[in-house]
């Protein structure tokens, strides 16, 4: 491919302002979803999404049941969509992320909640789409057109997006204020350096990506970035998972990136970490402190539960040097196309 820029450096490095605009924008659809759940709690709140946007619902899952105490469930699509089945949602509440809000399986799961009891909810950057049509409330994410295959500002916003359904919700003054830091911590990660770790994934055959509570949903997102992007096989896991079976193929050199914000889990990840290096993985962490190995320092949000989505950003640029070092353009993974309809 050319030297020029990639698409997806571009509309990664839009994030900053995607993330401000939407935020201001969708407070009333914010507002609107607190007083939903203000008038008749749910005890469940469940999630329907495929890929990236799939992450994002998971870390919207850890987020709000660390910070709201309400279980939150992934359901499969094809639940409704191959399988046909009914579901028994009253009262509950039914969150569809998706960039695009064209799948048919995801449509077909949005429609069953509905008829099932819920009141749904759409999480979409594609206002106009049959998902958002046919929801009772739309969360836009504002991010404008997406042209590259692989999904980065599209997903930031999706995770900003729900994270602001749960300040909102929570009506946690903390989390509001490191949500609005958001998009400063964000453009702030210009510039930062990733030289040394660039050269550790291109090396690479395998790698693992790993984190906890929200920052596990980001290491999902960045395994899926190192596959489809640079055709580079990873594996996400807990860190507290990894401490188990997956640590068999750990041998001397074996790459772990690792997202480990300052958190109540902190302190767990580094001793995690240190028993890594110990065994010979080379560990890549991305933390707003300082972590032994290949250590990507980040800005902070304020709240170690946010700050994995900084990290992120930093992560996205990584991974796309590395695809166009190994050859590939990160805009046209083979493959894959930008809209997936499944059933």
């Amino acid at each position: 491919m050319s030297e020029s820029q990639s698409l997806m450096l571009q509309e990664a490095g839009q994030s900053p302002e995607v993330v401000a605009t939407l935020l201001q924008k969708e407070k009333s659809a914010f507002d609107e979803i607190a007083k939903l759940f203000a008038s008749g709690a749910p005890t469940v709140v469940t999630t329907a999404a495929r890929g990236s946007s799939d992450h994002a619902a998971t870390f919207f899952k850890y987020l709000f049941e660390i910070t709201c105490g309400v279980p939150v469930a992934s359901l499969g699509p094809s639940i409704a969509s191959v399988y046909g089945a009914s579901l028994h949602l009253k009262g509950g509440i039914h969150f569809t992320v998706s960039q695009s809000g064209a799948s048919p399986d995801i449509i077909a799961l949005q429609d069953a909640a509905k008829h099932g009891g819920a009141t749904t909810i759409a999480v979409v950057n594609v206002t106009d789409s049959p998902l958002a049509k046919q929801a009772d409330i739309v969360l836009g994410l504002n991010a404008g057109p997406e042209k590259s295959v692989a999904a980065t500002k599209s997903f930031i916003a999706s995770v900003a997006a729900l994270s602001g359904v749960t300040a909102a919700i929570s009506g946690k003054r903390d989390l509001h204020a490191s949500l609005e830091k958001l998009p400063e911590a964000l453009q702030a990660t210009s510039g930062i350096d990733t030289k040394a770790a660039e050269d550790v994934l291109f090396d690479a055959s395998s790698l693992y990506t790993a984190g906890r509570g929200p920052a596990f949903a980001i290491a999902l997102e960045a395994a899926l970035k190192a596959k489809e992007t640079a055709s580079l096989h990873a594996e996400a896991f807990s860190l507290a998972e990894l401490m188990h079976g997956p640590m068999r193929l750990v041998q001397p050199g074996f790459p772990i990136v690792a997202f480990t914000p300052d958190d109540p889990a902190f302190s767990n990840n580094v001793q995690a970490l240190e028993r890594l290096r110990k065994l010979g993985a080379t560990t890549v962490p991305f933390s707003g402190q300082p972590v032994s190995g290949i250590n990507l320092q980040v800005p902070t949000t304020g709240s170690g539960l946010l700050d994995p989505l900084v990290s992120l950003l930093v992560y996205y640029r990584l991974i796309e040097s590395v695809t166009r070092r190994k050859g590939f353009d990160p805009d046209k993974p083979a493959n894959l196309l930008k809209v997936t309809e499944t059933m």
